[in-house]
């Protein structure tokens, strides 16, 4: 699909920050008078630039998120499997809490089996995907919304959270680190992160391997406070270690 191929494309470019127009048309086996069509429409994403002899991701804090159209298209099949792996922690009847990260929607197919979930959640991604199963209840979080993270945020966000108890939060993160713990780069998403994880004393982590030993600007939740921790392949010894230690639960494919 043209649409996928473009958010390939703008991750490709965005993690290689300059590539020419014979590299990316090499690539992804198009032409280069479709990479220049596909560039156009990515130009005005607001992300990539034209350069002599191809183009640059336009990204110069290293820490800004990428869109969550790119943030979703990688490392799909990894999150396909967490969002399985991480719907075994809801029971029916449950209330919880699903965060913005485009893992945590990976979730909702599978929470649609189940009877009478309600979800609650300022992500516009989860409430569109959530609108598609007629058995899932939801409670949208209103707030200023964020094109980078198609979340929610601000003053009312956080007022809404303190009136609403969950059983389990879900929670993503940019970076994780023992040093640092769940760490993100907004400082209105950390906010409403740490509001929320104040709301349950289960509190589940979902990222993928790519997210370990990388930290980002701002700490919200300690390692060693998780409920359960879910990712597709057994975290680097150190994290067992701590996940052994403070008798976290994991949930990943043991084999990999």
């Amino acid at each position: 699909m043209r649409l996928e191929r473009i958010n390939d494309m703008e991750q490709y470019i965005i993690e290689n920050e300059s590539v020419s127009l014979e590299r990316l048309a090499s690539h992804f086996n198009i032409s280069v008078n479709t990479v220049r069509r596909d560039i156009r429409e990515l130009i005005e994403r607001g992300q990539i630039k034209k350069v002599y002899g191809g183009v640059s991701s336009i990204r110069d804090d290293k820490n800004t998120p990428l869109p969550i159209a790119v943030r979703t298209a990688k490392n799909s099949a990894s999150k396909q499997m967490i969002g399985e792996l991480a719907s075994s922690f809801v029971q029916n009847g449950d209330t919880i809490f699903l965060d913005s990260g485009s893992t945590v929607v990976c979730m909702l197919p599978y929470l649609a089996k189940k009877e009478n979930i309600t979800i609650v959640t300022h992500s516009l991604s989860a409430m569109y995907e959530a609108s598609k199963y007629p058995s899932l209840k939801m409670i949208a979080l209103g707030g200023f919304y964020n094109q980078t993270t198609s979340s929610f945020v601000g003053i009312s966000t956080l007022e809404a959270l303190s009136e609403i108890s969950t059983d389990t939060i879900f929670i993503a993160a940019t970076g994780v680190s023992l040093e640092r713990g769940l760490t993100n780069t907004t400082f209105f998403e950390a906010e409403i992160k740490r509001k929320v994880v104040q709301r349950s004393d289960r509190v589940i982590l979902l990222a993928d391997s790519s997210k370990f030993d990388h930290a980002a600007t701002i700490s919200f939740f300690d390692f060693s406070d998780l409920y359960a921790v879910v990712t597709e392949k057994r975290p680097p010894q150190k994290y067992m270690d701590s996940i052994a230690q403070n008798n976290i639960r994991l949930l990943c494919d043991r084999s990999l």
